[in-house]
């Protein structure tokens, strides 16, 4: 069964729509059924957008925005209505760029700081990397049909991210801002018309991706390293078509300026707000956290010293709470959930294998999944680097990094259909590999309607 060409987009077009409006459904589910304040760092996040609204400035961290003791006394109650009747002094995300917090402070005075409305806009920041996700795969492998919606359905229907995205919390505008630079970076790389020689076009891509990677540095730290993906992009093209100095430097000019300028706004700011070189407001948030659980103490005084347990409880909340441990990180799944999933981490790891050998895919784009193998290093690299001061192992910190999974689940899988194809004559046959992912959403469901209403 073939289906021509036409026929066969406008079904991928609608199945992508499919995924997306089941995104925004679960995500909808996730942020109305969610108690107040039971998604990780909410009530700072939510501060940060009323602070703005009511004094019309940016906040400022401040010794007395983070109480430990408070903070204890919040999540041990439950988040109890008599206990939080003076949450509008957690404060401790003050420090963070802050674009995802304008933003939503024009939902928030329409809305007059209604909790659930500005949950459910954060949730729509979020399709962006849904979408984004399945672009570049097209991009990457234009010759297998339907790949990237694999690589949709992933993201779409992973619990903890659901659970993150129907919460308020920057991670939502900050991933799609980095999913978009991914797609740039990816179009910058491979144009429209691979032998195009178009000279205006690769300019404008550049400016684009400067602009967005301005934006970045306007929204989260965590997504910082698309500048090195991007940046090395702009060389690799001028070193690989062998510009002359007066035709690279333009480009590099068009990427680097605005990215510069923009981010410049915020590093000026954090000067002249924190002095010396806290540009990013990390020295003082460091000094702000007292009580935080800090890596050294957690070691020497919780595990007699024993690096090798440190080691094993990171691995394991990181992996639990990457795909679902809800409220503060307080109800993690039924532990067959996750033994099921590293199984199929193991069919992943097999496909990819399995691809590589079948398919000249992944050395006609070598250089591009490099970059994005780089920008995953990169965020866990910045992952362990924070954790070697805090305790902070929650999954969510590594979604940054999502496009490139992504890229590896979807080949993955469609390496093992098209074997299964070859075998049985079916060539249509890798075409549905994307409903293997799409089986998520049957966790996503069990997760909705089993975990959420234990939240207290």
């Amino acid at each position: 069964m073939t289906l021509p060409t036409h026929r066969a987009q406008l079904i991928e077009y609608g199945l992508l729509a499919l995924i997306v409006l089941l995104y925004l459904g679960f995500a909808y589910g996730y942020a109305t059924r969610t108690p107040a304040w039971q998604v990780p760092d909410e009530p700072a996040h939510y501060n940060y957008i009323r602070q703005i609204v009511e004094t019309g400035e940016l906040p400022v961290i401040e010794m007395g925005d983070w109480d430990s003791a408070y903070l204890d006394q919040l999540k041990g109650s439950g988040f109890d209505p008599a206990v939080t009747q003076h949450i509008d002094r957690v404060q401790y995300e003050d420090h963070q760029p802050p674009l995802y917090y304008l933003v939503q402070s024009v939902v928030y005075r329409f809305s007059d700081g209604d909790l659930k409305t500005l949950r459910v806009f954060s949730a729509l920041m979020g399709t962006g990397v849904i979408v984004c996700a399945w672009a570049i795969l097209r991009r990457l492998f234009p010759h297998h049909e339907w790949i990237g919606l694999s690589a949709a359905a992933f993201i779409a229907f992973i619990p903890q991210r659901l659970a993150i995205m129907g919460g308020v919390s920057n991670d939502s505008l900050a991933e799609t801002l980095a999913a978009l630079v991914l797609l740039m970076v990816t179009i910058y790389l491979i144009p429209p018309h691979e032998n195009s020689t178009s000279q205006t076009t690769p300019i404008k891509m550049a400016f684009g991706m400067g602009l967005l990677v301005g934006l970045a540095f306007l929204t989260k730290t965590t997504v910082y390293y698309v500048a090195a993906v991007a940046g090395l992009a702009v060389l690799w093209r001028c070193w690989h078509e062998k510009w002359p100095l007066k035709k690279s430097l333009p480009h590099l000019l068009a990427f680097g300026l605005p990215a510069l300028m923009l981010g410049g706004i915020w590093w000026v700011h954090g000067i002249q707000t924190y002095g010396g070189t806290d540009i990013l407001g990390l020295q003082r948030h460091d000094k702000v956290v007292v009580g935080q659980l800090r890596t050294e103490d957690y070691i020497e005084k919780v595990l007699g010293g024993s690096q090798q347990e440190y080691w094993e409880n990171l691995s394991e909340t990181t992996y639990h709470s990457f795909w679902g441990q809800l409220g503060w990180m307080a109800l993690p799944m039924p532990n067959w959930i996750y033994q099921v999933i590293g199984f199929m981490l193991l069919v992943v790891l097999l496909g990819i294998c399995l691809y590589m050998w079948q398919s000249v895919g992944f050395k006609n784009r070598r250089f591009i999944l490099g970059l994005f193998a780089l920008g995953t290093t990169l965020v866990f690299a910045q992952f362990l680097i924070y954790n070697r001061t805090f305790v902070q192992f929650q999954g969510r910190y590594l979604y940054p990094a999502l496009i490139p999974m992504a890229i590896g689940t979807a080949v993955a899988f469609y390496g093992w259909v098209a074997l299964a194809a070859r075998y049985t004559k079916w060539a249509w046959l890798p075409r549905l590999a994307f409903l293997i992912p799409f089986s998520q959403l049957g966790l996503a469901w069990y997760v909705l309607k089993q975990i959420v209403p234990l939240i207290p």
